[in-house]
């Protein structure tokens, strides 16, 4: 069997590419006789751009804020030969915000994955949460090492219990004498305690400095060691102040001769014989928030006597008499529970017994065993992992439609721009593009659904759009909170989206006070039609127009100027047209579904073959560069896709994905393909989470969408345009498989 592992490594000074270390080296010692020899690599997570010397067993590295590096990653362990994948995860060694840069590796993942969870919040955030239960849903079996963790996962992050299992942190099985160790750093005749592991402020050291005074008026031979470095994110944010507050701290008690800061990071050989001298073990941590310690669960190994504050691990560790607890931040009880067994050697003596016999259960042989048992049972148990398809459509998936994000936004003007995650953003004020989208949202609303609220929202966008309006028929956009206009003209995109809304209107008015309103305004913009130089106005504007068309397709006038329209779009078309590249302009940027999307709807009108030709080229284009992993990549505002150039996968915003499934709605419309089908709500679980960053923008909590992802993760604002987007897109899939099930009743 070949193992690839993803972690952090040696040298490295890091706690879990010790753990790595040891996992490694004990998964490919435990053949058994009749087997083949295992064989295994690391790819290894870096810090900060920092190099290190890695051993030959690491094949691949990746830089920790770089999410190419993921990628590239992922293409080599899918071909390296490797048949199960083990992950150690930690939300600080992955890079983006919560460590979600992970996701898109292990989402194209195509072999098993083992996941080693070695932090499990119980108060996660709104990312950390998601960003870990998205990661519980790929992995194939879920390690962890305490009880605690299992009910964590169960209950806090709905992971199913078979999925999960527990196997205890190994401990290296290295035997030193105590004398001998003792002798050897020249403690002979000292009473030692000993804390180990990277310094920080949570691990309590102050807890054990201020509870020493009362001990060593008894025990004055005592000596505390504090044995490693400041943990580099600590060391990077905030220096060695911890440290120095430490050492301040041992100077006003007048400890200097009882305290020993080793400031290192010391291999397992050092470690250990430090672990043999000493008489106590003390971890000191100031809350319960700690699921797993390695350090605590090296000194049961080696059979020492702990002491311990009662944290999660802790408290299930020295259970049953293999240590002792005493409260946060208690020096009395720390300094009483010291005295005590020092006056009893027996106690202290049953402790280290008690501690040596779990210990020996628990080595890197055995849970290396455990571990290579758990890959062979999946690599027996689990089907191949096939090339992903596209999605199958299942209506159930959808959350329940929710018009309650948008009431949150609207007030008796219109709808407010922006949010502040889900709160409205009063200072943005509103504007003609989304006033313009949620008029479309709620009309296709309450024709599919018959909803009320929608009927009742209808007016306020609609009188908002005829308050914007200027004389010569063009809008203004924007309208600060206190009702002052911002600007004198809109954008070109922002006529065409009132247009289209407008056409949508009077092609599915729900009553006649509402259509002769909307028919007063789109008249009196129809002669700025063609003065329109932006394709994606015009495009949009060519949408508006079929709509209306298709109620009205009499007006010889309107269909003239829906061909004029169409034509500079085929004229832009031909112009940047090239070998393998199918397209509109010499950049795929913003919104691009939308101008096949327009071809799509005047050919449907004007019957025009070529149109129809040109339609599907391009959306075939788009396809190719958004669908080819069988889920939607949009193409990020970033940097945009250059011809020749490389694309931007950041900055992907919801419009985007919303074009592709009005697109593919309306190329269903026109072929009648079932294809275009699948491709439409493989584009809609964009917004559930089939997405790059396999993150998912809708907020189950708020019912409202997230602005789209960068770099760093998700943006959790949740502004107008955002949400308009997905309830449009919402309603498109269900308009789609609506028309799919009466096409079907039909044939029958």
């Amino acid at each position: 069997m070949k193992i690839s592992y993803i972690a952090t490594y040696p040298p490295r000074e890091c706690g879990i590419g010790t753990f790595t270390h040891n996992l490694f080296k004990s998964m490919l010692t435990c053949n058994a006789p009749e087997e083949q020899k295992h064989e295994g690599y690391v790819v290894a997570l870096n810090d900060n751009d920092l190099t290190y010397k890695y051993p030959e067993e690491v094949k691949l590295t990746i830089r920790q804020d770089h999410q190419e590096d993921y990628l590239k990653a992922v293409k080599y362990i899918n071909f390296s030969g490797a048949d199960v994948c083990i992950l150690q995860h930690e939300f600080g060694i992955f890079g983006g915000q919560s460590g979600v840069y992970i996701l898109p590796l292990l989402h194209r993942l195509e072999i098993p994955l083992i996941v080693t969870l070695h932090t499990i919040l119980k108060t996660p955030s709104y990312n950390e949460k998601a960003v870990l239960k998205e990661i519980c849903k790929m992995a194939h079996k879920i390690v962890v090492m305490s009880h605690k963790a299992v009910g964590f996962l169960v209950d806090i992050y709905d992971v199913p219990k078979e999925k999960i299992v527990l196997i205890e942190h190994g401990v290296p099985d290295i035997r030193f004498s105590p004398e001998i160790s003792k002798k050897e750093f020249k403690l002979e005749s000292k009473k030692v305690l000993l804390t180990f592991g990277f310094i920080g402020r949570s691990k309590g050291i102050e807890t054990v400095i201020k509870a020493l005074p009362e001990v060593v008026k008894k025990y004055p031979e005592l000596i505390y060691i504090v044995l490693g470095k400041t943990h580099p994110n600590v060391l990077r944010h905030s220096g060695e102040e911890y440290r120095i507050f430490l050492l301040c701290l041992v100077k006003n008690l007048q400890l200097e001769n009882h305290v020993i800061f080793l400031n290192e990071f010391i291999d397992e050989q050092d470690l250990f014989k430090y672990l043999y001298a000493c008489d106590i073990y003390i971890t000191p941590y100031l809350n319960e928030a700690q699921i797993t310690s390695g350090t605590l669960s090296y000194a049961v190994g080696v059979g020492a006597a702990v002491l311990s504050t009662p944290y999660w691990h802790a408290a299930e560790l020295l259970a049953q008499g293999r240590g002792r607890l005493f409260n946060f931040n208690d020096t009395e009880e720390l300094a009483e529970t010291l005295v005590e067994l020092f006056d009893n050697p027996e106690e202290l003596k049953q402790l280290k017994q008690n501690a040596g016999e779990y210990g020996k259960k628990i080595t890197w042989r055995k849970t290396g065993e455990k571990y290579m048992a758990l890959a062979k049972k999946i690599m027996k148990d689990e089907q191949p992992i096939l090339k992903r398809k596209e999605p199958e459509p299942d209506l159930l998936i959808l959350p329940p439609f929710s018009l309650a994000h948008i009431n949150r936004l609207t007030d008796d003007t219109g709808i407010i721009q922006h949010a502040k995650f889900g709160i409205p953003n009063l200072k943005e004020g509103y504007c003609l593009d989304d006033n313009s989208r949620a008029l479309l949202m709620v009309l296709m609303a309450y024709r599919q659904k018959k909803d009320m609220r929608a009927l009742e929202l209808s007016p306020i966008y609609l009188s908002y759009i005829h308050y914007l309006q200027n004389a010569d028929g063009t809008f203004r956009n924007f309208l600060s909170f206190n009702r002052n206009f911002l600007d004198e003209v809109g954008s070109e995109d922002s006529f065409g989206r009132t247009i289209w809304a407008l056409g949508y209107l009077l092609a599915n008015a729900p009553n006649d006070a509402y259509y002769q309103t909307g028919r007063l305004v789109f008249f009196n913009a129809a002669p700025n039609f063609e003065k329109l130089k932006s394709i994606r106005g015009i495009a949009n504007t060519m949408i508006g127009i079929s709509y209306y068309l298709k109620s009205n397709p009499s007006d010889d006038s309107m269909t003239e100027r829906l061909r004029n329209l169409a034509n500079v779009l085929i004229k832009h078309y031909k112009e940047n047209q090239a070998d393998d590249w199918n397209w509109f302009e010499t950049l795929l940027a913003y919104d691009n579904g939308i101008l096949p999307l327009a071809l799509l709807h005047s050919a449907e009108i004007l019957n025009d073959d070529k149109i129809t030709e040109i339609a599907i080229e391009s959306m075939n284009f788009l396809t190719r560069h958004t669908l080819k992993d069988n889920y939607l990549s949009i193409i990020g505002n970033e940097k945009w896709f250059k011809k020749e150039g490389e694309r931007s996968v950041f900055a992907q915003q919801p419009i985007d994905a919303m074009a592709m499934v009005l697109m593919y709605h309306q190329a269903y419309s026109v072929t009648k393909d079932k294809d275009y089908l699948n491709k439409l709500y493989t584009s809609f679980l964009w917004f559930l989470g089939e997405n790059d960053l396999r993150m998912s923008l809708y907020d189950f909590e708020t019912n409202g969408c997230c602005d789209g992802f960068e770099s760093y993760g998700v943006n959790r604002n949740q502004g107008a345009e955002s949400s308009l987007a997905y309830l449009i897109s919402h309603l498109t899939v269900l308009q789609a498989y609506e028309e799919l099930h009466r096409s079907d009743l039909k044939l029958v």
